[in-house]
């Protein structure tokens, strides 16, 4: 069994990684302020918790290489009940409501999605396929 975070299933929750990466153009403070709000967000949903990614490097297959500029995180959910789905989705619109080139990677057992440029029926068909990976629908 790997060690890290990512990977472990327990009780019936679920960690998935977060990496966030604002627009690389955008001043430091623009982008921890956007990272902030993602995280906000994301809090409001029925999840376990949102936490800062432990250890300071990002996880193995994660996508990202600074940790101290990209917001990584851990969010612990439910395996059940559609809270993954409304994670990806929050994550997904929060990407749409934002024109700079910002980028997020969700993690979950290894298995490695980034959304950023992709138009909004790519992104949404490949949204839809990890979706049905990780939760057998």
């Amino acid at each position: 069994m790997r060690s890290d975070h990512a990977d472990q299933r327990t009780d019936g929750v679920v960690n998935v990684v977060l990496v966030i990466a604002p627009d690389a153009e955008l001043d430091p403070e623009a982008g921890e302020r956007l990272t902030r709000q993602l995280r906000s967000e994301i809090a409001e949903l029925d999840v376990e918790s949102v936490r800062p990614w432990p250890g300071g490097t990002v996880p193995d297959g994660a996508k990202g290489t600074d940790p101290l500029t990209l917001g990584a995180v851990v969010v612990a959910l439910s395996a059940s009940g559609g809270v993954f789905t409304a994670l990806v989705e929050t994550v997904r619109d929060w990407l749409g409501r934002h024109s700079a080139r910002h980028r997020v990677s969700l993690t979950i057992d290894g298995d490695t999605i980034e959304l950023e440029r992709a138009s909004a029926a790519e992104r949404r068909d490949l949204v839809d396929a990890y979706i049905r990976r990780h939760t057998g629908s």
